[in-house]
């Protein structure tokens, strides 16, 4: 054997070496990333916020056109009741009649909703019952005309008939009633439907990934406050994608239906929307994750998740109910859990000062912070706990 051969030892192989610790800020990063990459990949949620958004486009056009298309009442007049109605040409669709006999006939076809004749001219006609359940014609005893309708009293004529006496308002206010009942329901529901939607969400899988004991993986990377972090994080960056989906497509539907002018009215509100969804939405989200760890089947989900829901409830039942309360609405503005409601909309209708929604967000923010603490020592505390639901005092102490 040659001294080369003797003096020759096998290469060292080099020992896999150990992947260096992420830190907290990865951790949390591919959390986060986990969570968005598996919501894109489920089909049942890109369908779902689909049809959200084409419901959301239609409905608005549809309003628009609908509104649009809305033609003013149709009306006859004589020559000797024309001129009654000459400064109504943009609320009234007039037809001329020659005689009050041409007039009744174009009600009877159904040519126009009512004629405007002079009192006594048609004979057989029946007065319509007033608001006092007397009879008479709508301009009283002495009036100078009378409206003649087929079978029910045409409201909308009377009303741009009557002489309205001139209104002066102490405290005007910058939209009406119904509109503002509307904008409250929208904030409502947008908070609601995301808010229970992305919560049950991370509540289930806090409780999948128990059950499949994938935590127990998880967690020997990266520590449960982090795991915490990401899921809510995730969530958080979904929902508000799709919200912010949902206003552009409100934004699509106005511009589509001449309606920019409501935009600009709702504008402020909806910035401040938006900032109070963010951090509402990461105090709900933090409460569904750390309500989910204290079991470890997905029968209890719902039971443990209830109160959380019912948080999230309450706003948008006490805004249909009391949308036009100040008081209740004023105790909504300053309530952490129903502050994405009831501030935006104060500052819509004009009763809040401009310092209130900073006031409102300051104590939202706190609210916040004291939830994500107290939530992640209940998360870290139960997320390797299984069998029976862990007592919410037990996860408290450790």
């Amino acid at each position: 054997m040659s001294a080369d051969a003797r003096t020759a030892r096998p290469a060292r192989t080099s020992r896999p070496t150990r992947p260096a610790a992420l830190s907290a800020v990865q951790g949390t990063r591919l959390v986060a990333a986990r969570e968005i990459s598996m919501r894109l990949r489920s089909k049942a949620f890109l369908i779902s916020t689909g049809i959200l958004l084409v419901v959301v486009l239609g409905s608005i056009v549809a309003s628009g056109i609908f509104a649009a298309n809305a033609g003013a009442p149709k009306v006859a007049v004589v020559p000797q009741t024309a001129p009654l109605v000459s400064g109504l040409d943009d609320r009234l669709d007039i037809t001329q009649a020659a005689t009050v006999a041409d007039a009744e006939q174009l009600v009877r076809d159904g040519d126009v909703e009512a004629a405007i004749v002079l009192p006594g001219t048609v004979e057989g006609a029946t007065p319509a019952p007033t608001a006092t359940g007397t009879t008479g014609t709508p301009g009283g005893p002495e009036a100078a005309y009378e409206v003649l309708a087929l079978s029910d009293t045409p409201t909308s004529v009377v009303s741009l008939l009557s002489l309205a006496p001139p209104v002066q308002l102490l405290e005007p206010g910058d939209s009406d009633g119904f509109l503002a009942y509307v904008v409250g329901i929208a904030f409502g529901i947008v908070f609601f439907m995301a808010a229970v939607t992305f919560g049950s969400t991370i509540a289930q899988s806090v409780v999948e990934e128990k059950q499949t004991r994938v935590v127990e993986i998880l967690l020997s990377t990266i520590n449960a406050r982090e795991l915490l972090a990401g899921k809510v994080i995730g969530n958080s960056v979904l929902a508000f994608g799709q919200t912010a989906l949902i206003g552009l497509a409100a934004v699509l539907g106005l511009a589509i239906t001449g309606q920019s002018g409501l935009l600009g009215l709702l504008g402020p509100a909806i910035a401040w929307f938006v900032v109070f969804f963010v951090f509402g939405f990461v105090l709900i989200a933090a409460m569904y994750s750390a309500s989910a760890a204290l079991v470890s089947r997905q029968e209890d989900v719902g039971s443990v998740t209830s109160p959380v829901t019912t948080l999230v409830m309450l706003p948008y039942f006490l805004v249909i109910f009391f949308n036009s309360n100040e008081a209740v609405m004023a105790v909504m503005s300053y309530v952490p859990f129903s502050a994405p409601i009831g501030m935006p909309l104060r500052l819509f209708l004009g009763d809040a000062e401009w310092w209130e929604p900073l006031v409102s967000l300051v104590i939202l923010l706190a609210t916040t912070a004291v939830v994500v603490v107290i939530g992640s020592r209940i998360y870290a505390n139960s997320l390797l706990r299984t069998g029976p639901r862990v007592k919410l005092a037990d996860a408290l102490k450790g």
